[in-house]
C-alpha cells in the first residue's frame, strides 16, 4: 500500500507539472516554429538528465534520518502552499487556473515577439521559450521523484509513477495539439496538495526522532486527516462568504424648496 501511495502522489505532482511544461511547448511550436521547439525541449531534457546524474547521487549521501527531516519540512512548506491554493480556489476565492488562458497568453506573448535564430536554430524564441518551460518544470519533477525515492527507499517506484504520467500528459496533448485545459489540473492540485502535506508531516515527523504507530501504515490515517482539513476549510470559507450583495442605504428625501409642492 506504501508503494502504491508513493507512485499515486509522483504521478499526480508530476502531471500537473507536466501539464504546465506541455501548454508553453505547444505555444511555442504553434505560434513560432515546431522545429525550435522540439530543440529546445530536447536540449532542456538533456540539461536536467546531467543536473540529476550529478546531484542524485550527493542526495543519497546525506544521512538518512537528515535527509527525512530536511525533505520533510520542505514537503510541508510545498504542500500547504498548494493546499492552501487549492482551498481558496474551491472556495472561490481565488480564480481558478486556466491552462487555455495560460496558452493563449503564451501564443499571444510569442507571436509578438521578435523573430530570428542562431546557428542550427530558426527561431530563437520558440527555443528559449521551450528550454525554460520544460527545465524549469522538469527540475520540480526531478525534485519530487529523488526526494520521494530516497526518502521511500524506492527510486525506481517514484521514476515510475513520474514516466508515467510524462508520457500520459504528452501523449494526449500531442494528439490533440491543444493545451489540456479539460484536465481537472485544480482537483488534481487539491489532491497534491493533500499528499505532499501527509508524506511532508510524515517525513519530517520521523526526521525529527518520532515513529508513527504502525510505521507507513500511518499514512492511511495522516493522508484522509488533510483531505478533510482541506475540503473542511474550503467549505468554511465558502459559507462565509455573502453571496448577497449589498443593500443600498435609504435615500433621505430632498429638503422642500420654496416652491415645492407641500
Amino acid at each position: 500500500m506504501s508503494g502504491l501511495v508513493l507512485v499515486l502522489t509522483v504521478f499526480l505532482a508530476c502531471a500537473v507539472e507536466a501539464v504546465e511544461a506541455l501548454t508553453i511547448v505547444l505555444a511555442a511550436g504553434t505560434s513560432r516554429n515546431w522545429r525550435s521547439a522540439i530543440q529546445g525541449t530536447v536540449t532542456a531534457l538533456v540539461a536536467l538528465a546531467v543536473a540529476v546524474a550529478a546531484l542524485g547521487p550527493a542526495i543519497g549521501l546525506i544521512p538518512f534520518q537528515a535527509l527525512r527531516l530536511v525533505v520533510g519540512a520542505l514537503l510541508l512548506v510545498f504542500g500547504l502552499q498548494w493546499l492552501r491554493k487549492a482551498m481558496l480556489r474551491a472556495s472561490g476565492l481565488k480564480a481558478l487556473h486556466d491552462e487555455a488562458g495560460s496558452y493563449a497568453k503564451e501564443v499571444a506573448a510569442a507571436e509578438a515577439a521578435a523573430s530570428g535564430g542562431r546557428g542550427a536554430v530558426k527561431d530563437w524564441y520558440a527555443f528559449t521559450l521551450a528550454f525554460k518551460g520544460v527545465f524549469l518544470e522538469g527540475l520540480e519533477v526531478a525534485f519530487i521523484v529523488v526526494t520521494f525515492g530516497n526518502n521511500q527507499g524506492s527510486v525506481p517506484l517514484a521514476a515510475l509513477g513520474a514516466a508515467l504520467a510524462v508520457v500520459a500528459v504528452t501523449g494526449v496533448g500531442l494528439a490533440v495539439r491543444a493545451p489540456l485545459a479539460r484536465v481537472p489540473e485544480n482537483s488534481m492540485k487539491f489532491a497534491v496538495g493533500i499528499m505532499l502535506t501527509a508524506f511532508g508531516v510524515f517525513w519530517s515527523t520521523e526526521g525529527a526522532g518520532a515513529e508513527w504507530p504502525g510505521a507507513d501504515a500511518a499514512l492511511l490515517v495522516l493522508v484522509p486527516a488533510v483531505a478533510v482539513l482541506g475540503l473542511g476549510g474550503a467549505a468554511l470559507l465558502r459559507r462565509t462568504q455573502d453571496p448577497r450583495p449589498p443593500a443600498a442605504a435609504p435615500s433621505s428625501p430632498a429638503p422642500a424648496g420654496k416652491g415645492s409642492p407641500q
